[in-house]
C-alpha cells in the first residue's frame, strides 16, 4: 500500500485534477495505473515523458497525471505526437486513445505511423464503443452487437486492431485486459522500452453504454469474461482455430527489429549535407 500511494503522489496531479470523470468500475482507471507502474520501472524522469491523448474516455487519461501532456482533437493523437517526435527524439512519446479515436477518425494516421515505424508507443484502449459520446458503434463493436447506433444489432465485421497493427508493420505489438492488470503493465513497459513503433491493445470494458445494451452486467461481469475467453500467446499456438474462435489472444504478437524512422531521417538528412557540401 505504501509503495502504491508513493507511485499516486509521484505520477498523479491529486490535488488539481480529482475526483475523476469515469464511470465507477471503468477500465480505464487500472489502464491507468498500469501505465505508472510500467513508467516508474522504466527509469525515465517525469521531464523525459510527454503523454499525448485524443478525444474520448480514453482520452482523459493524461488530465490526471503529472508528464509533460498534450490533450488533441479527434484522431489526431498520433499527428501530434509525430511533431512532438521529430522536433525532439530524445523525448519518450507515449500515446494514448480510444478504439474509436485511433482506428475510425483516426485510423490512416495509426496506419501510417506504424508503416514508418516512428518511435512511439501507442496505447490503444479497446471497450468495443463510442463510451463518451453516448455509445455509437464504433470500428471494434462485434458484428451483432447492440449500440445506440445499432438499436437492431451491428452489421459490420470488427477490426482487430493488434492484428491491424502488426499488418502494418508496427515493430512491437501486445495485448492485454484489464482484468489481467499485471500482465499489462509488463507489456506498457515493454511497449516503452522497444525501439519502434510499439503497439498495446488494452481490451477494457464500457459497462456504461456497451454493457447494459448488450445485457452484458457490470464491470465485474465483463472483467470475468475477459478472463474467461483470454488465452496466452503461447497457449494459443498450440490451439486449433476452432478452440480459438471467439477468444482474445494475450501477450506479445510481434517483436522485430526495423528501421527506426528518426534514425533513417537524421541520416537523410546528413547525407544531404554532405552532398551540398561537396558542391
Amino acid at each position: 500500500m505504501a509503495e502504491i500511494t508513493k507511485l499516486i503522489h509521484k505520477y498523479l496531479r491529486h490535488e488539481k485534477k480529482f475526483p475523476h470523470v469515469w464511470c465507477p468500475g471503468c477500465g480505464n482507471g487500472i489502464v491507468l495505473g498500469a501505465l505508472i507502474r510500467a513508467i516508474d520501472r522504466t527509469g525515465f524522469s517525469k521531464d523525459e515523458i510527454v503523454l499525448v491523448s485524443g478525444i474520448g474516455c480514453a482520452g482523459r487519461l493524461t488530465v490526471y497525471v503529472d508528464f509533460n501532456t498534450l490533450h488533441t482533437t479527434h484522431g489526431r493523437a498520433l499527428t501530434f505526437a509525430t511533431g512532438v517526435k521529430l522536433a525532439n527524439p530524445k523525448l519518450q512519446v507515449i500515446v494514448v486513445m480510444g478504439d474509436g479515436d485511433a482506428t475510425a477518425i483516426g485510423g490512416n494516421h495509426f496506419i501510417h505511423a506504424a508503416r514508418r515505424n516512428l518511435n512511439l508507443t501507442a496505447i490503444i484502449v479497446n471497450n468495443n464503443v463510442y463510451g463518451m459520446t453516448g455509445g455509437q458503434y464504433s470500428p471494434t463493436t462485434p458484428y451483432g452487437a447492440r449500440a445506440a447506433t445499432a438499436v437492431y444489432g451491428h452489421i459490420e465485421q470488427a477490426f482487430s486492431i493488434a492484428e491491424l497493427a502488426v499488418t502494418a508493420g508496427a515493430a512491437w505489438v501486445g495485448r492485454g485486459t484489464v482484468y489481467h492488470a499485471s500482465l499489462l503493465d509488463q507489456l506498457i513497459e515493454q511497449a516503452i522500452l522497444k525501439r519502434g513503433f510499439a503497439v498495446v491493445e488494452a481490451i477494457s470494458h464500457c459497462h456504461t453504454q456497451f454493457g447494459r445494451r448488450n445485457r452484458l452486467g457490470g464491470p465485474v461481469e465483463m472483467m470475468r469474461w475477459q478472463k474467461e475467453v483470454a488465452v496466452r500467446v503461447e497457449k494459443a499456438k498450440t490451439m486449433t482455430p476452432e478452440e480459438l474462435k471467439d477468444r482474445i489472444t494475450i501477450g506479445v504478437l510481434v517483436d522485430r527489429e526495423l528501421p527506426v524512422y528518426t534514425h533513417e531521417l537524421r541520416k537523410l538528412r546528413e547525407a544531404s549535407q554532405a552532398a551540398l557540401g561537396a558542391k
